[in-house]
């Protein structure tokens, strides 16, 4: 089985800077702003994407 990518920053303070957490599976620690997180795959939507055909931003 592969790994999951590892996050590019951090979603509350934007750094760069993270490292692996102990927690557990996902968890990540970012050393710029002393904070924890976790990402977790929640699954797949079933209608999936979308597409616009019109080609313009909906009103």
């Amino acid at each position: 089985m592969s790994e999951r990518a590892a996050p590019f920053y951090c979603p509350y303070c934007g750094d760069e800077d993270l490292r692996p957490s102990e927690q557990g599976h996902g968890a990540w620690e970012c050393t710029a702003c002393n904070r924890a997180f976790q990402l977790k795959f929640l699954g797949l939507l079933t209608r999936g994407l979308q597409p616009n055909d019109a080609g313009g931003d909906e009103i």
